[in-house]
């Protein structure tokens, strides 16, 4: 009992130091008045450290140039012309409410980007981070069950744990990180409408300042969350949760931009991934078109991209094993390169 009172008592210390809001830190010291022991004290320790961890009142601060965007979109995609002037509107909005004071006070819509698979939806969300210097926490809507993996689980029951948002918010260590919430129309069919209605009261303004995981059982401010969507449709997305999203339609890649992204994005990116130097490899100009196309038609660069990768990772396995290089994909030897 003494060691339980001793580790009580450790929390209590902690909490006091802690800079909390007076709700959440007189919570937590009316659960430290008593001393449970076992699983319960077990239990109420990775509680405390738990809300210990999230970063009340901190936030990063804003990198507001938009000419710093503007390089990054253009590093990081080739093409997309109408959706970066989309971002850079969407951003110099952002600006200039940051500038002129009303920045915590302005909401911004929440960008959806809508399009098929490869089409680069996700990719520019990391984007958007990387230019407003924001950590990016991304959580996966595909196949997700039920909405208590979105809430949280009260401490109630045995298995209980924090929702995703909350922990997205202690992965980013900042209150105003970048959330990615992925591929929103691909959740369990069973549990869409529960999940659609924590998704209205995440991308609501008047609502998601006063967030309650169920984990937690005290309200967190989501309000300087920048929330970002994406989904392959919006056929499977509820009416309210559109209503609050402003969409941005992806376009499908050419084989010309295919072309262009494969040999100066896509490529170098294999290569370096694969620990080949890039003078190691040429790809003879006459098979592009199958590299671009194995399986036919593709909006996105997805299976290009996967393709690049089986070929390099065949020409590191060739270099290990004594191979003198280098090397040439040639319309003679590409099946051996993009066989299983």
């Amino acid at each position: 009992m003494d060691s339980a009172r001793s580790v009580v008592e450790e929390l209590r210390i902690k909490v006091e130091q802690a800079s909390l809001p007076q709700e959440v830190s007189e919570k937590l010291l009316n659960l430290l008045k008593f001393t449970p022991s076992g699983a319960e004290l077990e239990s109420l320790v990775s509680y405390i450290n738990f809300a210990l961890s999230l970063p009340f009142g901190k936030s990063s601060e804003d990198i507001l140039d938009i000419q710093r965007t503007k390089q990054i979109l253009d590093k990081n995609h080739y093409g997309l012309q109408s959706v970066k002037d989309r971002i850079l509107e969407y951003l110099s909005v952002l600006i200039l409410h940051k500038k002129s004071g009303s920045g915590n006070n302005f909401h911004a819509p929440i960008l959806a980007f809508i399009g098929l698979v490869g089409t680069g939806k996700t990719s520019l969300a990391y984007s958007i981070a990387e230019s407003l210097g924001r950590p990016l926490v991304r959580i996966p809507f595909g196949g997700l069950g039920e909405p208590a993996t979105l809430r949280g689980s009260s401490r109630v029951r045995p298995d209980s744990e924090p929702g995703q948002i909350i922990k997205a918010i202690q992965t980013a260590k900042v209150s105003n990180p970048v959330i990615l919430l992925d591929e929103i129309d691909r959740v369990a069919v069973e549990h869409r409408i529960d999940i659609m209605g924590v998704l209205v009261e995440l991308l609501d303004p008047a609502q998601n300042q006063a967030f309650l995981d169920h984990y937690l059982d005290f309200s967190y401010d989501l309000s300087q969350v920048l929330f970002i969507a994406t989904a392959n449709n919006t056929g499977n997305i509820a009416t309210a949760v559109l209503d609050r999203l402003e969409p941005i339609m992806m376009p499908s890649y050419s084989d010309e931009e295919k072309l262009a992204i494969g040999k100066n994005y896509l490529l170098p990116k294999a290569l370096e991934e694969a620990g080949i130097n890039s003078g190691a490899l040429t790809v003879d100009e006459a098979v592009w078109p199958q590299i671009l196309r194995p399986l036919g038609f593709d909006s996105g660069i997805r299976s290009l991209s996967r393709s690049l990768q089986t070929i390099c990772r065949k020409i590191a396995r060739k270099q290990v094993e004594g191979g003198a290089g280098p090397f040439k994909i040639t319309g003679e030897n590409l099946g051996e390169y993009l066989g299983g």
